[in-house]
């Protein structure tokens, strides 16, 4: 059978266009969560994976996997900065590694209150730090758990100064600011990785911790810890990253969706802590843990954690000057 040059030509026509048509494929991400289900963490996410289908017309969506199911908070920045892992949730802390200028968010007793958090976050001193982390690290903030002031817990007695906790092991991430302040109070704290923690507490391998409520409430940290003081050497910020290598692949619709999902996840997690903080506590106190101040207003452990461990870090976080724009950001 032969076909003439005209009818030929708009069948190749058609052809050609069906080839080059864009088709919509639904996509699925993974996202990381270091924490159990229940916590801050797992809030934003959910939240944050709720927005992003609907923003994207259910077109996209995002399977999360808590408590460390996809490798430890460390192994999910560098598995994020490779491309093979989509999104993490972790805390701030186990950032710093890799981008080094995020420390200046764990520098102790430099955030006081959770709006103090929410203002450096989304202000330009966190708009200067999510540019670190896609040059330093290749992921990208795009939101923000806000979890509370890192509390202590411990196994064996009330800590209420110092020399209470003298003769305690402490395990604290592997996160070098965290440790030179349990060095200027005096101890030598006990690095472990986030899922060897609660196991390590169990086994009586290491006698405390330090996390917010609501942590110590999502991984039934009261089941092998009986006393909690109330310390505010670091308030908990949990950033949600992107794989910056993902987020590029994107379309430019749907790395709106990212960014914009994010954001009304960010707002969400900062109403949540203030809803929910005040209530964990009370059930805590329920499950018999015994919840203390630390003597005189914590005078002796912020005099010594910010004598000693300032200064020792202010190359890393890029300059004093970068801590004094932050304390200046805050108003003092």
């Amino acid at each position: 059978m032969k076909f003439s040059k005209n009818v030929l030509m708009p069948l190749v026509t058609a052809a050609s266009l069906l080839v080059a048509a864009p088709v919509a494929v639904a996509e699925t991400f993974k996202m990381a969560v270091g924490d159990a289900a229940g916590g801050t963490q797992w809030e934003l996410g959910t939240t944050f994976a709720k927005l992003f289908q609907q923003k994207t017309g259910g077109k996209h969506k995002v399977d999360l996997f808590p408590n460390g199911q996809l490798g430890s908070e460390e192994d999910t920045i560098n598995n994020a900065a490779m491309g093979t892992l989509d999104f993490s949730i972790l805390a701030v802390n186990n950032i710093t590694p890799f981008s080094p200028t995020v420390g200046l968010l764990t520098m102790p007793y430099l955030i006081q209150s959770a709006d103090e958090a929410k203002k450096l976050t989304l202000g330009e001193v966190g708009k200067e730090l999510t540019d670190n982390t896609v040059r330093d690290a290749g992921v990208r903030i795009v939101g923000w758990a806000y979890s509370g002031f890192r509390v202590l817990t411990n196994s064996k007695r009330p800590v209420k100064t110092l020399e209470d906790l003298k003769g305690l092991v402490i395990r604290v991430p592997k996160n070098e600011i965290m440790i030179s302040a349990y060095q200027a109070w005096g101890i030598n704290p006990t690095p472990m990785s986030w899922s060897e923690t609660f196991t390590g507490l169990q086994q009586r391998v290491v006698d405390g911790q330090d996390n917010p409520y609501i942590t110590v409430s999502a991984m039934k940290f009261y089941e092998v810890q009986k006393y909690i003081t109330n310390i505010r050497y670091i308030f908990s910020l949990e950033p949600l990253v992107v794989s910056e290598s993902v987020f590029k692949s994107q379309k430019p619709e749907v790395q709106k969706a990212i960014l914009e999902a994010g954001q009304e996840a960010t707002e969400h997690s900062f109403k949540y802590l203030l809803e929910t903080e005040d209530k964990i506590k009370k059930d805590l106190a329920a499950r018999g843990m015994q919840i203390t101040d630390p003597a005189n207003g914590e005078k002796e452990w912020i005099a010594k954690a910010t004598t000693a461990v300032w200064p020792k870090f202010y190359k890393s976080i890029g300059g004093k000057e970068k801590l004094d724009r932050a304390q200046k950001v805050l108003g003092r």
